[in-house]
């Protein structure tokens, strides 16, 4: 009989695993005991055997691919036996085959013919409407929505393909939207000050007199029709313009920048005084900023003599201007650099998917908090090299650290507890766990019993796991159960630094390296070698008081290691 097989709970805190081998395929033989795939978890990749015998017949999960712990993978049966039943949802059943008409079995008779219902309204060909939708651009690669702070035309107003419809507030800055579409405005959909989402409908513009409902009940846009232009109305678009040579003082009309625009306001500038460089003369901001009033344009332009003194001022105001830049030297031009930017992306693997939940959970509901404690470890570096001429397996000053914590964590128990959210777990026993690096992220391979243990024993034990750990034969059994978490950096030569707290567990110590500096010693400055300890507590679980007095501890230990062999 069929049975199917389901992904396995391979540790305490998996919740899915990644399929990195299968090494059977469908219709293999395969007995209990044969390994069936290589499970990728939270922790390391691992076997993972079958306990059936027969074929598989289904294989639901392809290499590299995630499944949640208890979800089917696989199933193992009779070779032709019908599994389909076991599978949830039915969805993999084979669909029913067309039985074709023979000449005992008449075809079926040709359903009867129904009425179709009738259309609620005839379908409108879109194309065919000679109007545009204007949508809220994507004007940042982080932008999802943007603010209409100014709509520079009204419905009714006629618009050029390269007029600037509206200036939108973006998450970067005040930006332009140009509608490219001749014709006349005649949708608006977004009000001033309110926003709209990247894509959606803001105007549409076409031919006046378009009906547009269907483009607003569709929301595709459709394709520019370009609007005729008759000589009457050239003709009337000729006027306006007159009106606006004469009376330039009304720079509304003008093309520029919003950034432009403010920066003429508070200057005092009329924008129809100034030359835009950019495409179509558009004015922008560098224009506005090198922008000088001279005599001509304020006399000639506005229609308005200018006196004698005024004129004479403006000349002096423009000879000064030219010799301050004589002054300031000549201006440095820079070539463009062109760069190009790469990058490379990779999957995150299921232990980095794990290890950013857990930690992400522990940083944001833990409430952390640090305690650092200087330790003079010249008494621990002298101690280490007379146990290394004895010792079976070479000692660690990590080595040193583990001991030290399992013997103070027996003084200090609050800081050996695990909150369990309605209560506190006051662990009688020291199992330390020990944070070490793989190229996939972190293990912590668990030292268990580690205040009875002694020194030689804690470096067999740690070297062991180290090397497991990177082979990756590490077990679940091997990183279950710690009560208390020690993370080393000191051999890159890290100065300080913290750690995030290992949960349930209370409190991870963060080792730094040793530093060879000044220290003063019986009133004089003398070599020393200082090896900082930082303490991430849980504040639910331990005080500061409780924190300082735990290192405290650590510290005496360290600094007279006679003490750790009582």
């Amino acid at each position: 009989m069929a049975e199917v097989v389901k992904m396995p709970k391979m540790s305490d805190t998996m919740t899915e695993g990644v399929i990195a081998k299968w090494h059977k395929k469908v219709g293999d033989k395969v007995k209990s005991g044969d390994l069936l795939a290589e499970v990728e978890t939270d922790k390391a990749t691992m076997d993972f055997e079958s306990y059936q015998d027969g074929t598989l017949l289904y294989v639901g999960i392809e290499e590299g691919k995630a499944a949640a712990v208890d979800a089917v993978i696989a199933v193992i049966g009779n070779e032709g036996e019908d599994y389909k039943a076991l599978l949830e949802g039915g969805d993999a059943a084979p669909a029913p085959k067309e039985e074709k008409p023979t000449e005992d079995k008449a075809p079926p008779a040709a359903p009867k013919e129904e009425k179709a219902p009738a259309a609620a309204e005839p379908a409108v060909d879109l194309s065919s409407i000679p109007a545009a939708v204007i949508r809220m651009p994507l004007l940042s690669d982080t932008m999802t929505e943007g603010i209409i702070n100014k709509w520079n035309f009204k419905v009714g107003d006629t618009v050029k393909a390269d007029d600037s419809l509206a200036d939108v507030d973006t998450d970067k800055a005040t930006m332009e939207v140009v509608g490219y579409e001749e014709g006349t405005l005649l949708y608006i959909g977004v009000e001033e000050g309110k926003a709209a989402q990247v894509n959606d409908i803001i105007a549409i513009v076409g031919k006046e007199g378009t009906d547009i409902t269907p483009l607003l009940k569709g929301g595709s846009a459709a394709p520019v029709a370009k609007s005729e232009v008759k000589p009457e109305a050239a003709a009337e678009e000729a006027a306006p313009a007159a009106e606006t040579a004469s009376s330039s003082q009304d720079d509304s009309r003008v093309k520029a920048s919003p950034l432009a625009r403010k920066i003429a306001k508070d200057k005092g500038i009329n924008l129809n005084d100034v030359k835009g460089s950019a495409e179509g003369g558009r004015i922008v901001k560098k224009d506005v900023e090198g922008f000088t009033p001279s005599a001509k344009s304020s006399s000639a332009d506005t229609g308005v003599s200018a006196s004698l003194p005024e004129v004479q001022a403006e000349q002096a105001a423009s000879a000064n201007a030219k010799e301050g830049a004589a002054k300031a030297g000549p201006t440095i031009t820079l070539a463009p650099f062109v760069g190009e930017e790469k990058y490379t992306e990779k999957p995150v693997t299921q232990m980095r998917k794990v290890i950013a939940k857990r930690l992400s959970e522990s940083l944001f509901t833990a409430p952390h908090f640090y305690v650092t404690m200087s330790i003079d470890m010249e008494a621990a570096t002298v101690a280490r090299g007379k146990m290394n001429e004895v010792s079976p397996v070479k000692i660690s000053f990590n080595d040193l650290v583990v001991k030290a914590c399992a013997v103070a964590l027996k003084q200090h128990p609050v800081i050996n507890s695990s909150w369990l959210g309605d209560k506190i777990r006051f662990n009688e026993h020291v199992n330390i766990g020990i944070a070490v690096a793989v190229d996939e992220g972190l293990l912590v391979p668990v030292v268990r019993f580690a205040d009875g243990k002694s020194l030689s024993r804690i470096s067999a034990e740690v070297k062991d796991f180290a090397k497991k750990a990177k082979d990756k034969k590490l077990q679940p059994s091997d990183w279950e159960g710690s009560t208390f978490t020690i993370s080393n950096l000191g051999m890159f030569g890290v100065d300080e630094f913290t750690a995030i707290i290992n949960t349930p567990d209370s409190c991870i110590l963060a080792v730094s390296g040793i530093q060879q500096i000044p220290v003063v010693k019986n009133g004089a400055v003398v070599p020393g070698s200082i090896m900082k300890v930082t303490l991430s507590a849980d504040h639910r679980t331990v005080d500061g008081a409780s924190a300082a007095a735990f290192l405290n501890t650590v510290k005496s230990l360290l600094e007279e290691p006679v003490r750790l062999l009582i």
